[in-house]
């Protein structure tokens, strides 16, 4: 088999979540050790730091990666979902997991994962470790794919465990109540494993603290111990400037308001991602890695360009001002929506589509309603039909046109455009990710 064919073996063997939704899922670590013990344990052979939680895991590990990467580290870095490419999952400093290697190991091994039946993250995990060991990485990213304690990447025994946030996210699978998110979330906790916690509430601060104390684990609230002073926005090319207690002034390619919060009483604007990653790194110094802030500022001002990472926040062009952003949940949204209401513009024109399984509801009534929206939906069976999605948005006055794909609906709202509004695209990573691969096709 070619790549392409290899690739899409991988699709229709494996259940992949992101197509089919909750048939895709598979419950339990079953699987995921058997393949484990089959290859030989290979996540043991490096170091690793593994991320859970409901929004920012993804720029966190990136952002990590790159840090990692820049003190010369050779780093691997496993996320998900990918955009464009299969490959973009699976990277060592910044650079995808290679044609061949897939092609060998599907060629190779399918003769024992085939009577197995993994779903398609249970084998992209297998592959991932394999490929880090093989390559021989000092140290491996890991990101959660859902949940934690029974997530297939909480076989590893990592140096620093990390949980960016709760929100409801995956309730079908995860709990219908925050506290229970927190359990699920916090079974990647370790024995005797630091472990920082990005952000808490009341519901979840509890379970965070008694799951640490089970285990002897320390643990790390990062936002009682804030390390930005203010953080400021630039607004021409979306990067974010902060200044910090420890580490002088951090300039961010990754900026937004996506991880925003605000502190009343002092009247503080924080950067919860940039807080956690501080504290990640005080964390690592500790324990022995060599990191020199000269890496630090290094990794936040070229993260992109570093690891590769799309979709946050990203600029796309200006006159008009066209954004894209992965955001695809009630608290994701909640950012995102300040951010919009952030931008200067003569006309907003938002370009929606979403997921069905997500809360439809919570994310449309965050959205601006002085905004035309281009409704439209991915290529995934998962897609929210376009004119469902206009119907309930109507219900929050929300209103615009709908489109069968997101390359019509981008085109008509940039034909509609003129170079003062400003252009958003997203709802799902998947609509993300065909925005995307249409850009680079033209």
């Amino acid at each position: 088999m070619n790549y392409e064919e290899t690739i899409e073996y991988l699709y229709n063997s494996a259940p992949l979540f992101q197509n089919i939704g909750k048939d895709g899922y598979k419950e339990g670590l079953y699987n995921t050790q058997a393949l484990d013990v089959h290859f030989g344990h290979p996540h043991k052979a490096y170091q690793t730091i593994h991320i859970a939680g409901t929004n920012g895991k993804g720029s966190c590990a990136h952002t990590l990666a790159a840090i990692l990467q820049a003190a010369g580290l050779r780093t691997g870095l496993y996320t998900s979902p990918h955009l464009k490419s299969f490959r973009e999952r699976i990277r060592i400093n910044g650079q995808p997991l290679p044609e061949n290697y897939i092609i060998k190991f599907v060629k190779e091994e399918r003769s024992f994962f085939e009577p197995l039946h993994p779903s398609f993250f249970e084998l992209t995990t297998a592959l991932a470790f394999k490929y880090f060991k093989d390559e021989k990485v000092d140290i491996a990213v890991i990101e959660t794919g859902m949940g934690g304690r029974i997530d297939c990447t909480n076989i590893i025994r990592p140096i620093l465990s990390i949980i960016t946030n709760i929100s409801l996210d995956h309730m079908q699978f995860l709990g219908s109540t925050l506290e229970q998110i927190a359990k699920e979330k916090a079974g990647i906790i370790k024995d005797k494993t630091p472990i920082i916690i990005g952000e808490s509430t009341p519901e979840t601060l509890s379970i965070f603290e008694q799951t640490a104390s089970k285990v002897h684990a320390s643990i790390v609230f990062a936002e009682d111990y804030p390390q930005i002073i203010e953080s400021t926005s630039n607004y021409n090319d979306g990067s974010r400037d902060y200044r910090t207690v420890s580490l002088g002034t951090l300039h961010g390619e990754l900026g937004g308001l996506c991880q925003e919060f605000t502190i009343q009483f002092t009247y503080v604007t924080q950067e919860k991602n940039t807080n956690t990653i501080i504290h990640a790194i005080i964390e690592l110094r500790k324990i022995g890695l060599k990191i020199t802030d000269e890496n630090i500022y290094s990794g936040f001002s070229n993260v992109c360009k570093l690891t590769g990472l799309q979709g946050r926040w990203q600029k796309i062009s200006d006159n008009p001002t066209v954004v894209c952003d992965t955001g695809h949940n009630e608290g994701g949204f909640v950012y995102i929506s300040k951010q919009l209401k952030a931008q200067t513009y003569k006309k907003l024109r938002i370009v929606l589509g979403m997921v069905s399984d997500k809360d439809i509801r919570a994310v449309l009534s965050l959205l601006p309603k002085n905004a035309i929206y281009y409704f439209t939906k991915a290529h995934i069976k998962r897609a929210l039909d376009e004119k469902d999605l206009q119907q309930t948005a109507e219900q929050f006055d929300l209103n615009g046109y709908c489109y069968p794909n997101v390359k019509e609906a981008y085109q008509a709202a940039l034909r509609d455009s003129t170079n003062n509004d400003f252009i958003f695209v997203g709802g799902s990573s998947y609509i993300v990710a065909d925005f995307l691969s249409f850009l680079s096709q033209n």
